[in-house]
């Protein structure tokens, strides 16, 4: 295996019912010093800190504020150790996996890198899976940092960004920070993004997605996106995916064009 040490940062928000199968794969490299993680519970009115405390070798920050970037802002100021990974309370990721990202970081040949990812489907109705079908054919959603639940800073690569600022999709803007020579996605075995399970908890994400995308200064690239996928159509299966596709994506943008309240997919979350 790769040189482990660095910190993992987990900003939480009434994460009890997934916190701990995202931080069990973690608990022996971290209970035996090699790797530092951090949960950093924001605003939880739930037994999340509980939960998070009763894994070995993970270290546990309350902060009153429910918001992630300030999460991620207490997380930076605690931790001690580089590279660091930023990882969404509800991704799986092997410790494998953490140590080829850090051991990119390492080397400073790039100042950010993801691991490679992979969306779960089980239990998602159809439409669901026909648009992560159609998504996954688009080349530019594979090269970015955002969309895998994690992303990893060198030490350099963090006095780029600086502190977090008060963006609704840090991993879009942590991307947009960087030009394409400067960060990459390592080849790792995929972390696992479970998605919405149905129509609507999928609009819903969506809706928060583009209204993340809106507030970057780079704007949407939803455009380009909705292009490719038209012309990625080889069969009726994936023209059918296609038109799931627009659909699902021209519902989320309708609806995202007036300020929305965050809001984050609780179906895949419950049992």
């Amino acid at each position: 295996m790769q040189q482990m040490s660095g910190s993992v940062i987990v900003p939480a928000h009434n994460e009890s019912a997934v916190i701990a199968q995202t931080l069990a794969p973690l608990s022996d490299t971290a209970r035996t010093g090699l790797l530092e993680v951090l949960v950093v519970c924001n605003g939880c009115t739930d037994d999340t800190a509980a939960v998070a405390r009763s894994v070995p070798g993970i270290e546990v920050l309350e902060i009153a504020e429910a918001s992630k970037v300030a999460a991620l802002n207490a997380g930076d100021d605690v931790a001690t150790r580089w590279p660091r990974l930023y990882l969404d309370a509800d991704i799986r990721i092997t410790p494998q996996a953490v140590a080829e990202v850090f051991d990119v970081l390492r080397s400073g040949e790039v100042l950010a890198a993801r691991p490679a990812s992979r969306y779960d489907t089980t239990g998602a109705s159809r439409p669901v899976r026909s648009y992560y079908r159609a998504r996954a054919r688009i080349p530019q959603f594979g090269d970015a940092l955002w969309g895998a639940g994690a992303y990893g800073l060198n030490e350099a690569g963090h006095v780029r960004i600086g502190r977090f600022p008060a963006v609704t999709g840090d991993d879009l803007w942590v991307d947009q920070q960087f030009n394409r020579t400067e960060k990459a996605v390592v080849p790792t075995e995929p972390t696992l993004v479970a998605t919405p399970r149905d129509s609507r908890s999928l609009i819903r994400t969506l809706r928060r997605v583009y209204q993340g995308t809106n507030d970057q200064p780079g704007g949407s690239s939803s455009g380009r996106s909705l292009k490719t996928v038209l012309t990625s159509v080889r069969g009726p299966r994936s023209a059918i995916d296609t038109s799931v596709y627009v659909a699902f994506a021209l519902a989320g943008r309708r609806r995202g064009r007036t300020q929305v309240r965050w809001e984050r997919d609780e179906s895949s979350r419950s049992g």
